[in-house]
């Protein structure tokens, strides 16, 4: 049977074919989907050696380090669809990334580790401080949507700024909820995985003791260099051949934003989440999840609102108001079944409709102006 890793080594062969792809002039449809399908590993590889360069620098730096690359993928995607004017495109991507992590993953999540297990824990106080965490996420994109939908022919400029001010204040919020997760209350977050090893005293006592692990740190600062550059790479294939290869396909360029590039961006990251909660760590599994969702709302947002003033993209809070409505589902339903520290199979499958169902939405609902 195949694991994840074996399958995340193949799907590299995407690599060399969405570059031939595109030089060989295969069409846009192919570029898109070969492009996407690669990032797919190449996120994984990211995320990996992420982790290892995190054991080498301890576990403060390596905190930072993981809570600032957690979303590279999605980021690098994002940067390069801004850069090429696609503002709709990743604002859609946004709320379609806490969307995903949500409801897909938590509920993939809870659903097979449900199946598993019958009832599995996870930090009640950690869920808590997550969802006051969504909950200004989700005031703080709903704020200049407000302004713009209760003004009469208020200028774009006036929503920009408002948009810089709140993205300033999120970065902000976003630092301290880094410092009370590593530093303050880390007690609270200690979910790691390190893997153990059974031992035996010098009484006969069985005990589990932690691998040693060393990580070569240049070989991996190396890798993810080149992984990097790699995703950006196939992010430029992929956003230059998404207006047309979109179209071709039947979809919309909302949908694309809200539900395929989000899935595209977290593959890896998904199947983590997913393969923790089957062996019972369920508080890892959450801890990535939201973890994901409030990386999103509070540092890539605000990032990309700021890099779009930056270089003279209109890139602001001010989203499409189904968007908001389908972020703010997310999250109450989110915080509502996590709330209690346990979870089951059946709140797995609860997330997952909801996610099938605003899926659906996003698939029907018409073109909006601008959008292809």
């Amino acid at each position: 049977m195949l694991n994840k890793n074996t399958i995340l080594s193949i799907l590299l062969i995407f690599l060399p074919i969405s570059i031939a792809a595109h030089f060989l002039e295969w069409g846009a449809t192919a570029v898109f989907i070969t492009s996407g399908i690669a990032i797919i590993p190449l996120a994984a590889w990211m995320g990996t050696a992420t982790e290892e360069i995190a054991v080498f620098v301890g576990p403060s730096l390596g905190g930072l380090l993981n809570a600032t690359f957690g979303n590279a993928t999605e980021l690098i995607i994002a940067l390069i669809a801004l850069n090429a004017g696609l503002v709709d495109v990743v604002k859609a991507t946004i709320t379609g990334s806490i969307i995903s992590n949500l409801l897909l993953v938590m509920g993939f999540s809870m659903l097979l580790g449900g199946l598993r297990y019958k009832e599995q824990e996870f930090q009640p106080v950690v869920a808590r401080v997550n969802a006051s965490s969504m909950n200004l996420a989700v005031i703080a994109i709903l704020v200049p949507t407000a302004v713009d939908v209760t003004s009469t022919g208020i200028d774009e400029s006036i929503l920009q700024r408002l948009s810089v001010a709140v993205a300033v204040v999120l970065i902000l919020v976003y630092g301290l909820t880094l410092l009370f997760a590593m530093k303050t209350h880390s007690y609270l977050f200690d979910v790691g995985v390190a893997e153990l090893t059974i031992e035996e005293t010098e009484t006969g006592e069985l005990i589990e003791k932690p691998i040693e692990h060393k990580p070569n740190l240049w070989l991996w600062i190396g890798v993810l260099l080149g992984v990097t550059l790699l995703v950006a790479l196939e992010s430029e294939l992929l956003v230059d051949s998404l207006e047309v290869a979109t179209t071709k396909l039947g979809l919309t360029a909302f949908f694309t934003g809200v539900i395929v590039l989000p899935v595209i961006g977290n593959a890896a990251e998904h199947a983590t989440a997913v393969t923790v909660a089957m062996k019972n760590k369920m508080d890892l599994s959450v801890s990535v999840a939201v973890g994901s969702s409030l990386q999103i709302a509070l540092f890539v947002a605000p990032v990309l609102v700021l890099v779009g003033w930056l270089i003279g993209q209109p890139m602001d809070l001010d989203f499409n108001p189904f968007e908001l409505v389908a972020v703010a589902v997310a999250v109450l339903i989110a915080n509502s079944i996590s709330s209690d520290g346990k979870s089951n199979w059946l709140e797995g499958t609860l997330l997952l409709a909801t996610y099938v169902v605003l899926a659906l939405a996003f698939f029907f609902h018409p073109v909006i102006e601008g959008w292809v």
